[in-house]
């Protein structure tokens, strides 16, 4: 089994925990989803707190809350056909690699990451994630090991 290198922009698979799920008690993600890399920082003895955004096929309420995926990055990615959203206005928090994290594929169980994400389509939604944040609009689930 491969790790890759935790950057921002890389889409990995991951048992995403809802803000909404974790306000109401539950610890564990109920779902396996791609969720992209907003940020990874080294902190403690090499270990790094990696921040993720969870990738949907639901639309947002408010188009704010979300940047659509292009069908051509989403096929790059080698994700289906459907519509799909990066959700901007909430993040987990773990620590690399995390129980949590989850092979993209049952034909290939030691890979981890479907691929990055183009720079300026990355650029775009980093941007949309700080205007989040200033807002205050932005919600970090941590996660516990």
């Amino acid at each position: 089994m491969s790790l890759p290198t935790p950057r921002p922009g890389l889409v990995i698979g991951y048992s995403y925990l809802w803000a909404r799920e974790h306000s109401q008690g539950t610890e564990e993600g109920n779902k396996d989803r791609p969720c992209a890399i907003v940020a990874a920082r080294q902190i403690i003895e090499g270990r790094e707190v990696v921040t993720v955004l969870p990738i949907t096929h639901s639309p947002p309420a408010n188009p704010e809350d979300a940047v659509e995926i292009p069908p051509l990055v989403k096929r790059h990615l080698g994700l289906d056909d459907l519509r799909s959203w990066i959700v901007v206005t909430e993040t987990n928090d773990f620590l690399w690699p995390g129980a949590d994290l989850r092979p993209v594929s049952s034909m290939s169980p030691a890979r981890f990451e479907y691929g990055m994400l183009p720079p300026r389509f990355f650029a775009h939604v980093r941007d949309k994630v700080l205007q989040a944040h200033l807002q205050r609009r932005l919600k970090a689930v941590p996660r516990t090991e």
